[in-house]
Formats: C-alpha cells, sequence, structure tokens
C-alpha cells in the first residue's frame, strides 16, 4: 500500500457506549493486516482527572479537548494513518449540554473538525453497559447523540453514517471506505 501524501485521520463519532473503541480496535487490526502503519488515538475522557458525563463543566472539556488534540498532533507527525476514538466535536457535544457554547474553544473546534478525513457516525443501538466510567442512563446517551447529530449539520460536516440495522457489517464498511481513499 502506497503511503498518503499527508497523514489520513478516522474519528469515530457518537454517543458513549455505541461501539466506537470496538470499531477503532478493529479497523485498526485490519489496517495492520494490510501493512499500513497506524496509530489510534484512545478516548482520552477516561483519563481525565475532572468531572466527566454529566457533571463534567469547561475545566474538565477543555482538559479533553486539549489533551486530545496533542495526541493528534503526535499521531500525525509520525504515522501515515491515524484512527480516532471520537472527534474534538463529539467530545465538545458534553460541554454544549452541560454550560452552553464557550466563546473561546468554538473557533479551536470549528477549525480542528477539518483536520479529519473521515468521520463515521456511531448511532445509538443499545443502551451502555456499566463500565465504571461512561455514564449509563439511557436518556443521557440519546441527549448527547441527538446534539451531536445537530452539530455536524449545523456545522455542514460530512460523514459516513452506520446503518443501526447493519451493524454486523460496520467494519466491513468502514475497512472498505478507508482502505480506498488510502490508496
Amino acid at each position: 500500500m502506497k503511503q498518503p501524501a499527508r497523514p489520513f485521520k478516522v474519528a469515530f463519532i457518537g454517543s458513549h457506549g455505541v461501539g466506537k473503541t470496538t470499531l477503532c480496535y478493529g479497523l485498526a487490526a485490519r489496517l495492520k493486516a494490510s501493512d499500513v502503519p497506524l496509530e489510534v488515538v484512545h478516548e482520552v475522557a477516561r483519563r481525565c482527572p475532572l468531572p466527566i458525563n454529566r457533571d463534567t463543566n469547561v475545566e474538565a472539556q477543555s482538559w479533553i479537548l486539549h489533551t486530545q488534540m496533542a495526541e493528534e498532533l503526535s499521531a500525525v507527525s509520525r504515522y501515515p494513518a491515524v484512527i480516532c476514538d471520537r472527534s474534538l466535536l463529539d467530545n465538545y457535544v458534553y460541554l454544549l449540554l452541560a454550560a452552553g457554547a464557550q466563546e473561546t474553544l468554538e473557533p479551536l473546534v470549528g477549525t480542528w473538525m477539518k483536520s479529519y478525513d473521515l468521520l463515521v457516525y456511531v448511532p445509538v443501538v443499545e443502551t451502555p453497559s456499566p463500565d465504571g466510567v461512561r455514564a449509563t442512563d439511557p436518556s443521557f446517551q440519546r441527549a448527547v447523540d441527538l446534539r451531536l447529530q445537530e452539530e455536524l449539520d449545523a456545522r455542514a460536516l460530512d460523514r459516513l453514517c452506520l446503518a443501526a440495522e447493519n451493524r454486523a457489517s460496520w467494519l466491513d464498511e468502514v475497512e472498505s471506505v478507508v482502505l480506498r481513499e488510502l490508496q
């Protein structure tokens, strides 16, 4: 596989508990099997020392957004393909729900979203399972999902939307699109 002229960056987007992490690891394994050198940028919210989920605040989300940006910058400087378990926007949506738009972060998020070559929207299919970190309230999960969709539309961001009824073929669909883009 030829190396892209610039790093190709894909982000899985969606509410918590929808399968983004599973898809990230699955895609990474398949691409590595095709000899694509890559880095996975893991979800940073899990490492945030400040409140997350419904209890998040401006400081927590600023930490999350800036940490995510730093990790993405590091990854794209070293690898021709980068897979992100979330984008800046879906992290920012938690702040929008908790505290509304932030004048200082809006331009940052808007500009950064242009750095993704592919956004893969993962729909809510089931309620999140308890893992000790993410919120399990299905109404909160749906609120995040709805606000994310509103933000994607308002910002006119293109994305590959995975269909809930085709969950068994999600990984095949994403792999096909990514390999086509990398050719």
